[in-house]
C-alpha cells in the first residue's frame, strides 16, 4: 500500500510526458464554459486528470514554527460513465526554525466521484464523492496519521454565461465549490465541516464568447481567481473553531496543460503566521492522449 499507488502516479506522469499529442476539446467543459482545475478546492468533474507537481510553501503555527513544503500529485481515471477514481499523495518537507529538516510521504488518499447532473445551457454541474485517507500509509515524522478518515463530498460549478447581454461584462464569472464532512476513525479527533469555493473570471471566455477585446497573449489565456478553503470543527474541545486560507492568484491555460500560481493567506492565527505560495502544473491527459484517456474504462466509447 505504501509503494504501489505512488508507482501508479509516477507511471501516469511518465506516459503523459512521452506519448504523442492530439488535441480534443474535452476536459472540463459544460456547454461553452471551461471550468479549470483549481488548486485549493477540487473541481466537480469526474474525468481523467493528471495533476502535479503542485508545490506549496507555507509556515505552520506552533512553537517552534515550521516551514512546510508540500509536493502533491493526483491521477484520476473515469472508470464508468460519469464515475471516476483518483489516487493522490504528497511529499512533505518540514523545516522547524533553528532545527534540521525532515521529509516523508503523507497518508495516501483515494477519491471517488460521480457526476449527478449537468446543464449546458446554464453552465451548471453537480457531483458527489468520497475521499478516503488511509492511515498508516505515510511517514510519522511529518505528521501522517495512523487512522483512516472518510469525507463524503458535494461538488458544484456554475458559470454566468446565461446572464442577459446587457450584463455581458459579468458573463465570464464562474464559481466552483466543495462541501465535505470529514469523519476520522478515531474517537478523540474532531469531525470537520470542510467548505470552499473558487470565484473565477475567465478571460478566454470573455474573448471567445462575449467580445473580442483584442487582449494579447498570454493575457487572453488567463483566468484570475480567488479561492477560499475552510475547516470548521464540529465537536470535541475544538468545536466551532475555524481555520483556513484565501488563495488569490491566476491560472494560465493551453490546450495541453495549465499553470497556476496563488498566494496562501491564512485567515487567522490558528491557520498560520505568514503568507505562503503554491504553484500548480495540470496536464490535460484527455486532450494529449485521447486514445487512452478522456473516456470511461468500461461502457464508454473512445474519442
Amino acid at each position: 500500500m505504501r509503494t504501489l499507488p505512488r508507482a501508479l502516479l509516477a507511471c501516469a506522469a511518465a506516459c503523459a510526458a512521452v506519448l504523442p499529442a492530439q488535441f480534443c476539446r474535452a476536459h472540463g467543459f459544460v456547454g461553452d464554459r471551461f471550468f479549470p482545475p483549481t488548486i485549493a478546492t477540487d473541481d466537480p468533474f469526474a474525468v481523467d486528470e493528471l495533476t502535479g507537481p503542485v508545490v506549496s510553501i507555507f509556515k505552520d503555527p506552533g512553537t517552534p514554527s515550521v516551514w512546510e513544503t508540500d509536493t502533491a500529485f493526483e491521477f484520476d481515471k473515469e472508470i464508468l460513465p460519469h464515475f471516476m477514481v483518483g489516487l493522490t499523495d504528497d511529499y512533505i518537507y518540514d523545516k522547524p526554525d533553528s532545527q534540521s529538516g525532515a521529509g516523508g510521504w503523507d497518508d495516501f488518499s483515494v477519491i471517488t466521484k460521480y457526476q449527478l447532473w449537468q446543464n449546458d445551457e446554464h453552465e451548471a454541474i453537480v457531483s458527489v464523492g468520497l475521499v478516503t485517507d488511509f492511515g498508516g500509509t505515510g511517514t510519522s515524522n511529518v505528521g501522517s496519521e495512523n487512522f483512516n478518515t472518510y469525507s463524503p463530498t458535494f461538488y458544484f460549478g456554475k458559470g454566468f454565461g446565461d446572464l442577459p447581454d446587457s450584463l455581458g461584462v459579468l458573463k465570464p464569472f464562474a464559481v466552483t465549490g466543495v462541501l465535505a464532512n470529514t469523519l476520522p476513525n478515531k474517537d478523540d479527533d474532531p469531525n470537520q465541516f470542510q467548505w470552499g469555493f473558487a470565484l473565477e473570471y475567465s478571460l478566454p471566455y470573455l474573448e471567445d464568447e462575449v467580445e473580442d477585446t483584442g487582449l494579447p497573449h498570454p493575457f487572453k489565456d488567463m483566468i484570475p481567481l480567488v479561492e477560499f478553503s475552510m475547516d470548521t470543527n464540529e465537536n470535541r474541545a475544538q468545536r466551532g473553531q475555524t481555520t483556513g486560507e484565501i488563495y488569490p492568484g491566476v491560472l494560465w491555460e493551453s490546450p495541453y496543460y495549465q499553470l497556476g500560481l496563488e498566494a496562501i493567506v491564512p485567515i487567522n492565527g490558528r491557520s498560520g503566521p505568514h503568507v505562503g505560495a503554491v504553484l500548480q502544473v495540470e496536464i490535460f491527459i484527455d486532450d494529449l492522449l485521447p486514445q487512452l484517456f478522456g473516456h470511461p474504462l468500461f461502457f464508454g466509447e473512445s474519442k
